[in-house]
């Protein structure tokens, strides 16, 4: 089967030729109980690519972070990492293969400082120096968090802690990043620093698996989008043709066709 079109909505289906995608989701699916939280989902992150995971509350898109990270065990399909199949190993040996979540809401040590947070990222590894190194690395993306290192994470604002939350995942050294609701509560003028740091983790080549409510956003930093609904993909396109779909338009910003052409 190969891609298929439907009026202004692309859905890819099928088979894909060309070079293996970095991270590649086959038939995915999970249930806890009776409930199918995810159903067969297929999807595919090239390296260097932003890719937005839309959709609304519940639809399943942190459940699927969580089962490529690790930390859920599927019922059924695959996630691959460079054609290699990961599907139930543990999230250190996820992490070790380079893929890093940064989890929605934060997660972080209230009680340790800002540093020892920051540290944590790096918990696999043991070479101290380049520790040190990608530490003083990370901080230029985020020069705020500098002079905070010495600060408990429970004093930091909202926006330093998803400065941070970012910056402890950055220190993993990953490939692939999965960021779950970057901008969940937090000021626009944070919102859009953070937003600038994924650009610039895309042009030093990461793959970002980007999960957002904030369809704007989301499209305004992707490269190509998905849309779940109730644990399904139901939309899947380059992220500015998500943006001109009248459906995505109507269901997910709350305009219509005219207010589209307007």
């Amino acid at each position: 089967m190969g891609t298929g079109r439907i009026g202004p909505d692309r859905i890819v289906t099928g088979a894909r030729t060309g070079p293996i995608a970095m991270l590649d989701i086959e038939g995915l699916t999970k249930r806890f109980g009776p409930v199918a939280a995810v159903s067969g989902i297929d999807l595919h992150v090239k390296k260097g690519e932003v890719l937005g995971f839309l959709g609304p509350n519940g639809a399943g898109k942190s459940t699927c972070l969580r089962v490529i990270s690790g930390l859920l065990s599927a019922r059924r399909g695959h996630v691959r990492v460079d054609g290699q199949d990961i599907t139930g190993l543990t999230p250190e040996c996820i992490v070790a293969l380079g893929i890093t979540q940064v989890p929605q809401g934060r997660r972080l040590f209230a009680d340790l400082s800002t540093r020892e947070n920051l540290l944590l990222g790096a918990y696999l590894r043991s070479d101290r120096a380049a520790v040190l190194a990608d530490l003083d690395r990370v901080l230029r993306f985020f020069p705020v968090l500098r002079p905070l290192l010495d600060r408990s994470a429970s004093q930091l604002s909202g926006g330093e802690q998803q400065m941070a939350a970012l910056a402890r995942g950055m220190m993993a050294c990953p490939r692939l990043l999965l960021i779950d609701e970057p901008s969940l509560g937090l000021a626009p003028i944070a919102v859009r620093e953070l937003m600038k740091v994924i650009g610039r983790l895309r042009g030093e080549g990461m793959s970002v698996l980007l999960v957002e409510q904030d369809v704007t956003l989301a499209l305004g930093r992707a490269d190509r989008g998905y849309v779940l609904e109730t644990g399904r993909i139901v939309l899947t396109d380059t992220a500015a043709a998500l943006m001109a779909s009248e459906r995505l338009r109507t269901a997910y910003l709350g305009l219509d066709a005219r207010e589209s052409a307007l």
